[in-house]
């Protein structure tokens, strides 16, 4: 119960009403933190249900990986600033330990892992339920 009550107390039930929302919108909780986008029709069942879906031609040079780990980078420091510095000061203790008990292994892993973002998402074949 007291996860709930964490809950109610960082995003409180609004008093205006139930409310229906048909325009793109951001959902934030009591400290003003970005808990969701609303994004209506962003992704049409047409746009969903393409076969000649490609890969951007950025994406598939020597440096796309990089560039992926860039803006989900970017954007966990955007959405959630608080989990974005524990995750670099994470590294930091991580990289600090490996060099101080001479670990280079760990120390050249940590520079190809490096992206703060700690959960991915996959879909295989492009399936995936529609929303």
């Amino acid at each position: 119960m007291k996860r709930g009550a964490r809950l109610l107390e960082r995003c409180p039930p609004g008093h205006e009403g139930t409310k229906l929302i048909d325009i793109p919108v951001t959902i934030l909780d009591a400290s003003g933190a970005i808990i969701a986008w609303y994004l209506p029709d962003a992704l049409t069942d047409a746009t969903q249900n393409q076969s000649d879906l490609e890969v951007s031609a950025s994406l598939k040079g020597p440096s796309s990986e990089n560039i992926l780990k860039a803006i989900a980078t970017a954007a966990l420091r955007v959405m959630h600033p608080q989990q974005y510095w524990t995750g670099l000061q994470a590294f930091a203790s991580l990289g600090d330990k490996a060099g101080s008990k001479k670990l280079p292994k760990m120390s050249e892993t940590l520079q190809y892992w490096a992206m703060v973002l700690n959960s991915l998402t996959i879909i295989c074949n492009r399936e995936t339920p529609n929303h």
